[in-house]
């Protein structure tokens, strides 16, 4: 049985994220932009938070797991190569690791380049993957601590996924991200389609959020750079549009 996914706006632009397995009773908040809204919501529902599952150590993605965890006495997973930034961090994971969560298993990739220690949790019996800010729809992350070797490496891991597995981004990004991506690649109808369909969304006041693999890798021009190299020009490039 899939996992029951609610996504919940935060601060300006993040997406919270609330995964809940009925069999187990287990809810897990994916990062913790905002800990009062996101455990009002979990309350709403009649899920008792019982995990955090942070991607990396920037205070959008962890200023609410004091709040979170003395409120309900959650077990805090954080990625290893980051655990002294985890604020409450129980269970260090490093890239290959699978833990369990309820009847599912969790895998852990590390994909450095937003961060160094950046890494993401990919469920597949739920068809999901949780990428933080290394992928975005049509974006990737800032390359605020890593290179872009890094990062081509870490979109690779995600690229190597289903294609038709859903990908939860933490931010709402998608028309600034596909503005530029029409700069890059003007002639993609599959982008063009995909910004078709974001104005829409957005317009109607809906999350362009989750994606897909294959979405991404048809129209990004970040998974879809042939080296590191083109990646880094696309990035900086996309850091001074």
């Amino acid at each position: 049985m899939k996992m029951k996914i609610e996504q919940i706006p935060c601060l300006s632009d993040n997406y919270g994220y609330l995964l809940h397995d009925e069999e187990s009773g287990l809810t897990a908040s994916i990062d913790t932009p905002d800990g009062k809204v996101i455990a009002a919501r979990a309350d709403e529902l009649g899920w008792t938070l019982t995990h955090i599952f942070n991607t990396h150590h920037h205070f959008d993605h962890v200023g609410g797991n004091a709040y979170l965890k003395d409120k309900y006495g959650v077990t805090i997973i954080g990625p290893k190569a980051d655990a002294k930034r985890i604020p409450g961090i129980d269970q260090a994971v490093s890239d290959g690791e699978t833990f369990t969560f309820g009847n599912h298993q969790v895998h852990v990739f590390h994909t450095p380049g937003h961060t160094k220690g950046h890494c993401v949790y990919y469920i597949p019996g739920s068809n999901c993957v949780f990428v933080g800010d290394t992928l975005f729809a049509l974006g990737c992350g800032r390359l605020f601590e890593g290179t872009p070797a890094q990062m081509f490496e870490s979109l690779a891991k995600l690229a190597a996924l289903p294609d038709t597995t859903d990908v939860y981004c933490a931010h709402e990004y998608t028309l600034s991200n596909g503005a530029f991506a029409l700069t890059v690649d003007p002639d993609n109808v599959d982008l063009q389609s995909y910004m078709s369909e974001a104005r829409t969304l957005r317009n109607q006041g809906l999350p362009t959020v989750p994606t897909t693999i294959e979405r991404e890798k048809r129209a990004n021009p970040f998974i879809r750079a042939a080296n590191a190299k083109e990646l880094g020009e696309i990035r900086a490039a996309k850091d001074n549009f």
